[in-house]
């Protein structure tokens, strides 16, 4: 088809030109009648036929790019899902069950919708900013969680994607396993996971399940620990969680970590030093200098786990707005407290920070290593291996023999506290949150 546009275009030019050394029938010897005129005609045509081309190669172009397009489109994984998610109302095929996706089970609708009592209200366990989730049991007797992204979210396809993707490729105690989901044909978009039964720490720390002395330091230690493990375990496999929260650290019935929720979770390429991206997260935890640059690394995991670390000692929640104007915000609370040396008036009592001088050592050092992950610079802030490593030993220190400081020198201390420190937002009005993302490596 463009050869024969093309040769066509050719043939019209080379016969006009001929054209120019006869204009005279009745004296063919003659070259030209009019030098001046025949001038004139010459570029007239050479640039009507240039002009032509030109035009011909830009609609060819305009074809191709648009035909390429709609071919990229067509077998795009998340355009085939969010395409094919109205194909099946009933979501009941034979070609679901029994089947995988992503190499994880495939659940029906109705057997999902049988096991929440039609996604009854009275078995919600969460509601989030994505979805919400409901208790359940399987035909097998296995308890379940199940996530049903909302209708109205216009990100739930990619968020669906992204958390099947990650958590298949992840194997950690730490970390919620996921049993299946539900498939591309289906008429909602359902994740199943574990179930677990002992609420999040957040329920614990300042919610329905909070209670003096429930909570004992050790086992906040205890939950510190794991959190960090499951987060140096996404790191050293190139995975960002992004939305580091108490609300999102979950708890068996033995206080056993299991970190969840990772439909914002990005992979992070190895030979790249950032992704430049939109912040997203919840207000309170966002690193500020992600938030003000743009620029996701896995620092921004580290100040967001900084927020986790005070509200464990705390038990307050990341942001209220109960508080004084200058404390509404926990992470901006606590850098002040410990840069005035006034801890005392951030650590919850119940914890013997005034009683028992090992609890008030290790509340201390818990304090410093927090204040290192929440510097504004994340380059100030120690990598969450260090921070594992650094709580490990808070944890299993004797604190009768050994007076050192953990991982940070005093001097390092008065260095990092000689300066204020820029707020992180705290209100989703401090931020401006874009959906759209842009995939710009530095290397």
């Amino acid at each position: 088809m463009i050869a024969t546009v093309v040769r066509k275009a050719t043939d019209d030019v080379d016969s006009r030109i001929m054209n120019l050394f006869v204009c005279c029938g009745d004296r063919p010897h003659l070259e030209t009648c009019d030098d001046d005129k025949q001038e004139s005609k010459r570029w007239k045509y050479a640039v009507g036929a240039g002009a032509f081309l030109v035009m011909v190669l830009i609609i060819l172009g305009v074809v191709f790019f648009i035909h390429r397009r709609r071919m990229k489109k067509k077998y795009d994984p998340s355009t085939l899902l969010s395409r094919s998610i109205s194909y099946d109302p009933s979501g009941t095929t034979d070609q679901e069950r029994g089947s995988s996706y992503f190499g994880v089970h495939l659940f029906t609708y109705n057997e999902l919708e049988e096991a929440t009592n039609n996604f009854d209200s009275a078995k919600e366990l969460g509601d989030g900013g994505f979805g919400t989730v409901y208790y359940g049991i399987l035909r097998d007797g296995r308890q379940v969680a199940v996530k049903r992204l909302y209708e109205h979210n216009c990100k739930r396809v990619e968020q669906f994607m992204n958390e099947v993707d990650i958590l298949t490729r992840l194997r950690h105690p730490n970390l919620v396993s996921l049993y299946g989901c539900t498939s591309r044909t289906c008429r909602e978009l359902l994740l199943v996971y574990e179930y677990i039964p002992n609420g999040t720490v957040a329920d614990h720390l300042h919610g329905d399940l909070a209670k003096p002395g429930a909570l004992p330091f050790p086992t906040r230690m205890k939950i510190a620990v794991e959190t960090a493990s499951a987060l140096a375990y996404l790191h050293a496999s190139d995975i960002i969680h992004r939305d580091v929260k108490t609300n999102n650290i979950l708890l068996d019935n033995n206080f056993l970590v299991k970190v969840a929720d990772f439909g914002l979770s990005r992979l992070f390429p190895t030979d790249v030093t950032h992704v430049s991206t939109a912040p997203q997260g919840t207000p309170g935890y966002v690193d500020p200098e992600y938030h003000e640059c743009y620029q996701l690394t896995e620092k921004s995991d580290v100040f967001s786990f900084g927020v986790v670390l005070i509200e464990l000692i705390s038990s307050m929640p990341a942001v209220d707005i109960t508080r004084h104007r200058h404390e509404i915000n926990l992470s901006n609370m606590a850098m002040n407290k410990i840069q005035n040396h006034t801890l005392h008036e951030l650590v919850d009592p119940s914890l013997g920070f005034e009683t028992d001088c090992t609890v008030k050592n290790m509340i201390t050092d818990v304090a410093e290593l927090a204040f290192q992950c929440l510097q504004y610079d994340k380059e100030m802030r120690p990598s969450m291996v260090v921070v594992l490593e650094a709580l490990k030993d808070i944890q299993h220190k004797d604190y009768v023999k050994d007076k050192e400081e953990i991982n940070i020198s005093a001097d390092d201390v008065v260095l990092l506290k000689s300066d204020p420190v820029p707020r992180s937002p705290d209100s989703a009005l401090d931020w401006n949150i874009s959906t759209s993302s842009t995939s710009n490596g530095s290397r």
